[in-house]
């Protein structure tokens, strides 16, 4: 992909709704894999593995993830 350009990324993401399809790049810490997430991630401290897509910036300007897929 060309420099700029969103990726699918394997992150933890800080947080305790899981409804929402979006998060804010600083609740986002990315990793080299799935089994690296899944090892960082901490439910009870609202922090879970995920696959995501980003960052790119939003209407208002802020960096944000989409999110793909939790990997519960």
């Amino acid at each position: 992909m060309a420099d700029g350009e969103p990726e699918v990324r394997f992150a933890v993401v800080n947080g305790s709704k899981r409804r929402r399809s979006r998060v804010s790049a600083g609740c986002v810490h990315v990793l080299d894999d799935a089994a690296a997430a899944r090892d960082a991630s901490d439910p009870d401290a609202g922090c879970f593995a995920a696959r995501v897509l980003g960052p790119s910036r939003s209407a208002e300007g802020q960096l944000m993830y989409y999110l793909l897929e939790w990997l519960d």
